[in-house]
């Protein structure tokens, strides 16, 4: 781990001693979040791209004091919350309103997207779900597969007496389990589970049902010394972004 970490500082200062910004913010590529970040395999050019890079860019174009570097080094999201507490990340996209992100960070007003959470079962899976009611009454038949450290776990577990298996550390592998009947119902997020089902080889082999949805507004997250003429600046962007509708054009781009 510490071995990880200091090379990780030592790419992001080498990285921002080419900036000439003003204000230079600390950042990750978390991983399995797609589409806040895609692996793009662009020889010579961006390795990452997604609704999250494309917003910092946003923000550099508009305010080019400012620059985002890290955006094309992967990372898992507790490696990016441990460096954010150890004060080597500063900024953290796509962030829900959970107890967990907010002890952690400071998420600031601007929404940046919203999302619908979906299930996906077995293609030969003739269950017909209505609400999460139903789900809580199969009791061990109605196990729900989630990513491990991603917020719709905190968000499942608020939910009430749903049985959860959150092991799964990618789209790919909850799939397979879900194949395996090592759970009946995986659920994420949309855009994304669909790209992930297709990424995957499924189409035949799984389908998503239409109930029940739930809707998440997701924000950008700061780390909470961050000093406030730097989060002011953001701020500002960001809504200067939101009312132009170039946020809603980022979202839509990546739209399923």
């Amino acid at each position: 781990m510490r071995v990880v970490q200091c090379l990780f500082i030592l790419i992001v200062c080498s990285l921002a001693s080419f900036c000439e910004a003003a204000l230079v913010l600390r950042t990750a590529a978390q991983e399995s979040s797609e589409p806040k970040f895609l692996n793009l395999g662009k020889p010579g050019g961006s390795a990452v791209g997604g609704i999250c890079v494309d917003i910092f860019r946003q923000i550099e174009k508009i305010n080019p004091e400012i620059r985002f570097v890290g955006d094309q080094i992967w990372m898992p999201r507790a490696r990016i919350d441990a460096y954010a507490k150890a004060g080597n990340i500063d900024v953290i996209c796509g962030l829900q309103k959970i107890s967990r992100n907010t002890v952690l960070y400071d998420l600031l007003d601007t929404q940046l997207f919203s999302v619908d959470y979906l299930l996906a079962v077995r293609a030969d899976d003739k269950i017909n779900i209505e609400s999460w009611d139903d789900i809580r009454r199969l009791g061990d038949d109605g196990i729900i597969l989630a990513l491990r450290g991603f917020g719709i776990v905190d968000i499942l577990q608020g939910v009430g007496g749903l049985t959860i298996d959150a092991g799964g550390t990618s789209s790919a592998s909850n799939l397979r389990k879900l194949l395996m009947g090592r759970g009946r119902f995986y659920c994420h997020r949309s855009p994304g589970i669909k790209q992930a089902i297709r990424s995957a080889g499924m189409q035949d082999q799984i389908r998503l049902i239409s109930k029940p949805v739930h809707t998440e507004k997701f924000f950008m997250g700061i780390r909470k010394n961050l000093p406030t003429e730097q989060v002011k600046k953001i701020n500002e962007v960001l809504i200067l972004l939101e009312k132009s509708g170039e946020l809603k054009k980022v979202f839509d781009k990546y739209k399923e």
